[in-house]
């Protein structure tokens, strides 16, 4: 990414609108619409921030692009809320002086954001420490809180602020945060009864009744369908974008890290509920019997359970919103409210508790926030106020916005000049009065004790007698007619002028952004703020624990009967409060621009910002900063900036910065009246002289450019040279070296060719002595042999006897089978009976007596293995030994029931309690117990039924009852018939004539088939007085159904239902079973 050193460097458009040239309001929005299009939402007007909102999420606000703006001079990089955060932060910290930050714009403007990017960089370049991120992470999580409570989605903005705040940051002499103090102003309290068309309730109450839990709920007596509640829009009740449920945890959580206690959160929800519940109360009219007309609760069960919430007598709050009682001196007069009357004074209750309530938010922050330490702290302040309105219907809250914006604006204009005059006068330069338009007659016109539109308010309000808007509006007419910045259909009239746009019942007022249309409808009444004494009673009577402290005129004992002061008064105070505030301070202005209405990225509507740039006075803001001098800069860094354009300064200049600077002006014929020297900086009057500076310096770069890559290539070509030299030099040492290499090789291998000649006919001749020399040893060798064999066989004859050879074979056969025996000890093999190892024999006449000998111990080993058996185990062993006699080879089945063992009662009749009735049915030992399917002849499919078998008979019982069904003695049966497959089907087939043959043959299917009729086969074997049960295996076998035969035909294929063997019936005549083919 490319680093800019100074903010004149790659600049999209111009960066400081006081460089503008020319400079016209058409030229400031074109300028503006340059940056913006190319994603610079930032300008400055000299040390003025403006700021675009871009509607987008874009990534200039992560850590690094904090660590780039940290301690670096304000002009030095491209413009960015950062430098400004950083230049207030280093001058409290550095320079001990208390700063300010104003933020202004209209609502959508990107007001609220601003300001959280202040507080989170001034956050992350602070001290680190527990207790230091403690303090940070309570000042942070402040907002979400008052968001949540202060904010709403308008037409213009989703998350609008309709409060201002005011947050004093309180730093020590380190700049380590030690705390926060804030202020609110003018909560748009009027929004909780009422929203316009597009816009929604203040966010908590959405948010509590999407993310609260069902208990919360159900504790706080409220349903989560916003239709249930009167106060809250059901249009744009859901924002895309925005969750509800999510937020309503995140304020939660940050009420816990600011501090709040459980039991003060849930007091809040249960007044946040206590207002939605105030909103469904309503109202019907009565006659009383002089004729008056009087007010009645209808549904008395919202009441009923708002009273529950508060703590308060039902009884008391319902007469509180029938009657009125008006306290004079010593009389108390009772009045009955009508039922207009009682919707004010609900509407007025709602309104004044939800203030209250907003207001002790900010008051129970600003304990847990503060600064714990009593000695003098610095302070940065962060202003996040509602900038100017001009709406179609402009009323009471936009009249007091739109003085407390010109207060700001006065200030601004005076703390710029002074700014200014400071500089020139810290600088040595002459100051120049500049012409500029002073809006404080505006301010005279609003805030005058005698003759200001708020004192004639408020004088209206307190007067005896009927006091309506009409009236304030005629008392308007008769002061202020006069006046250059009001004007009334009367005033233009009594002028003799005309004017259709100006209705009877408004007055226009020309602010320093434009004239404001004003309705004087609702003036008194939002002026008066009234809120009737017997609700402030009836709320003091309540048992919660907040309301005493939100009411506490409602006391009896302190009753007051003073006017409260009027909404108008209050706000006046508090922003001269403000005002005297911000003048301690050094201020730091950030003005944002919302560029289109839609909310949309990329959109920049011309028409829109035109109207901002106008009411946030910006053109008169770039006016005022070029009266006197357009730029200027420290003496080093415009030397280090320029010092190319004069050969005495560049490279390097030796001396003071100020001689160097005075060098190159003077090199560079500017004239003298266009820059002045200060002491630290040099001043430069008009743009024009700068940019010609910085053309200049275009140049010389460009000139630089090419005298480097000269330089450059003259010496990549030099050393690209040389580099082809060295290695021609080395390639041709290598070149020789190797012919020399190969030369050498050729007359090597000639020499070795010519010596492994010699040397082989040498080797030859020499062989061929040698052979004749051994063959002549050899002749002699076996001449001597002879001879000596004759001689002994001569001289020994006379002492052998007769049968020698005979005995020395029978040792020698004699010594052969010790070896072998021994040999056999040392190698036999183990005991296992499985064991087919055995050593092989040694010589062939071995050959019977290694069998034999391999066949005893087999059958020695077999019965040392017999032994260790008990008699349940030998059992065992005897059943599958019959098992592998009458299915081995014969059915598929087998082999899967070798590795099975035959466990017999798998149902465990005896001890399983569910078939308790069929033990006692059973009078013999259970052989085997298993569930089987029983076949049926109709349509093929199996009935689950238990098999019993013992050594007398069979029974079938059902499975889920344990009944029987059938009990067969093993006499009447007469052979079983199995299929050659892998499938479980078997018959059992009944002696023609026996009791048992009636309902015919069964037709059975099982998974331990081999086990069944291996005990039933082996019954019958031990059996003297039956004969042996047959087994009859074959694919394809008759079952007697009760007086019909059927054939049960086996076949292998692919059945539909997986794996598994599926019975179908073809005919009457015909079962045909479908075995997967195991293949």
């Amino acid at each position: 990414m490319e680093v800019k050193t100074s903010l004149l460097d790659n600049m999209i458009g111009v960066g400081d609108m006081v460089l503008l040239e020319p400079l016209s309001e058409d030229s400031f929005l074109e300028n503006l619409r340059k940056r913006f299009d190319h994603n610079e939402i930032y300008t400055y007007i000299g040390s003025v921030v403006i700021s675009m909102n871009p509607y987008r999420s874009l990534p200039i606000f992560t850590p690094d692009k904090v660590e780039e703006y940290r301690n670096r001079n304000f002009y030095e990089l491209s413009p960015h809320i950062y430098a400004l955060a950083d230049e207030a932060y280093r001058s409290l910290r550095d320079q001990d002086k208390d700063q300010c930050i104003l933020i202004t714009g209209e609502s959508g403007a990107g007001k609220t954001e601003a300001s959280k990017l202040v507080m989170s960089y001034v956050a992350a370049v602070c001290g680190k420490g527990q207790e230091v991120n403690k303090v940070k992470e309570q000042l942070l999580q402040s907002n979400p809180v008052l968001e949540a409570f202060g904010n709403a989605k308008t037409v213009r903005n989703d998350n609008s602020s309709r409060f201002g705040k005011y947050m004093d940051i309180e730093f020590d002499f380190k700049g380590d945060p030690l705390g926060g103090v804030i202020s609110n102003y003018l909560l748009e309290k009027s929004r909780v009864v009422k929203q316009p068309r597009g816009e929604r309730n203040f966010h908590v109450f959405y948010q509590l009744l999407s993310g609260a839990s069902d208990d919360t709920l159900k504790k706080l007596k409220l349903h989560r369908d916003f239709s249930k509640y009167n106060y809250l829009s059901l249009d744009s009740a859901v924002v895309s974008g925005l969750d509800d449920a999510a937020n309503f945890r995140t304020v939660k959580n940050a009420m816990q890290i600011v501090g709040f206690m459980e039991n003060e959160v849930l007091s809040v929800l249960e007044l946040v509920a206590a207002v939605l519940k105030l909103g469904n109360i309503e109202f019907k009219p009565e006659s009383r019997c002089n004729g008056t007309d009087e007010s009645r609760v209808k549904d008395k069960n919202d009441l009923k359970e708002m009273c529950e919430l508060l703590g308060i007598e039902q009884s008391v709050l319902e007469r509180a919103f029938s009657y009125r009682t008006v306290e004079a001196k010593l009389e108390k007069v009772s009045t009955t409210l009508n039922v207009a009357q009682a919707y004010y004074a609900r509407d007025a209750l709602a309104k004044n508790l939800y203030n209250r309530l907003f207001t002790w938010l900010v008051t129970r922050i600003n304990e847990s926030i503060k600064a714990q330490a009593k000695t003098r702290h610095k302070v940065m302040g962060v202003l996040d106020i509602y900038g100017f309105e001009i709406f179609e219907d402009n009323s009471f809250e936009q009249f007091i916005i739109n003085y407390c914006n010109e207060k700001l604006q006065q200030i601004f204009i005076e703390l710029t000049l002074r700014e200014e005059q400071e500089e020139y006068i810290r600088e040595g330069i002459e100051w120049t009065n500049i012409e500029y338009f002073n809006n404080a007659i505006i301010c005279d016109l609003i805030e005058n004790n005698q003759n200001g539109i708020l004192a004639m308010l408020d004088e209206e309000c307190l007067r005896p007698g009927t006091v309506t808007d009409e009236t304030f509006l005629d008392k308007l007419n008769t002061v202020c007619a006069e006046h250059q910045h009001f004007e009334s259909r009367l005033s233009k009239n009594s002028k003799f002028l005309t004017d259709h746009s100006l209705p009877h019942n408004c007055f226009r007022i020309q602010h320093y952004a434009g004239k404001v249309l004003y309705r004087a409808e609702g003036f008194v009444d939002k002026n008066n703020d009234l809120l009737y004494r017997d609700l402030s009673q009836a709320m003091y009577k309540a048992n919660h624990c907040l309301i005493k402290q939100l009411f506490p005129e409602g006391n009896p004992a302190k009753v007051n009967l003073k006017r409260p002061p009027t909404a108008g008064f209050q706000f006046r105070a508090s922003v001269g409060t403000l005002m005297r505030n911000l003048q301690t301070k050094n201020p730091n202005y950030i003005r944002c621009i919302k560029p289109n209405d839609k909310k949309a990225p990329h959109i920049f509507t011309d028409s829109l910002v035109r109207h901002q740039v106008r009411y946030l006075g910006l053109m008169e803001n770039v006016r005022v900063r070029r009266a006197g001098y357009a730029f200027r800069q420290l003496y080093e860094p415009c030397l280090e900036r320029y010092k190319m354009l004069c050969k005495q300064t560049w490279p390097h200049w030796r001396g003071p910065a100020r001689e160097g600077v005075e060098v190159l002006m003077g090199d560079t014929q500017v004239p003298a009246e266009e820059f002045s020297y200060g002491r630290s900086k040099i001043f430069i009057r008009n743009p024009r002289t700068l940019f010609f500076l910085e053309e200049r310096r275009r140049q010389c770069l460009q000139d630089l450019a090419t005298l480097i890559q000269k330089i450059y290539r003259g010496w990549k070509c030099r050393t690209h040279f040389l580099l082809l030299k060295k290695s021609q030099i080395t390639v041709a040492a290598w070149y020789r070296r190797y012919a020399q290499q190969k030369k050498y090789q050729r007359i090597r291998s000639a020499a070795t060719v010519v010596q492994s000649y010699t040397r082989g006919w040498q080797a030859r001749k020499l062989l061929r002595e040698l052979k004749y020399q051994k063959r002549c040893e050899e002749a002699a060798t076996t001449i001597a042999a002879y001879w000596h064999g004759t001689q002994v066989r001569r001289e020994y004859r006379k002492y052998f006897r007769a049968n020698a050879g005979k005995k020395i074979y029978d040792f020698t056969i004699q010594r052969i089978m010790q070896k072998y025996f021994l040999g056999l000890k040392n190698t036999v093999p183990s005991m296992s009976p499985i064991d087919k190892n055995w050593p092989a024999r040694p010589y062939c006449f071995l050959d019977r007596v290694h069998a034999e000998l391999r066949k005893i111990f087999h059958l020695w080993r077999c019965k040392k293995y017999r032994s260790q058996f008990t008699e349940e185990r030998k059992a065992v062993y005897e059943e599958k030994l019959e098992a592998s006699e009458l299915f081995k080879d014969k059915k598929a089945l087998y082999p899967r029931s070798v590795s099975q063992p035959f466990k017999g009662d798998y149902l465990e009749i005896s001890k399983n309690p569910k078939y308790q009735k069929l033990s006692s049915a059973v009078d013999e030992k259970v052989l085997l117990a298993d569930v089987v399917n029983k076949i049926n002849r109709a349509n093929g499919k199996g009935t689950a039924r238990i098999f019993l078998l013992t050594k007398k008979s069979f029974v079938l019982a059902d499975q889920k009852t344990g009944q029987v069904k059938a009990s067969v003695p093993l006499p009447d049966l007469s052979s079983v018939s199995v299929s050659t497959q892998s499938d479980g089907f078997f018959a059992l087939k009944l002696k023609e004539g026996s009791a048992s043959a009636t309902k015919g043959d069964f037709l059975l299917s099982s998974e331990r088939l081999i086990e069944i009729i291996t005990k039933l086969h082996r019954i019958g074997a031990t059996a003297a007085d039956r004969d042996q049960l047959s087994v009859d295996i074959s694919d394809e076998f008759l079952v007697q159904f009760k007086h019909d035969k059927v054939c049960v035909k086996f076949i292998q294929g692919a059945p539909k239902n997986g794996n598994s063997v599926s019975c179908k019936r073809k005919n009457n005549r015909l079962l045909e079973v479908s075995v997967p083919n195991t293949a």
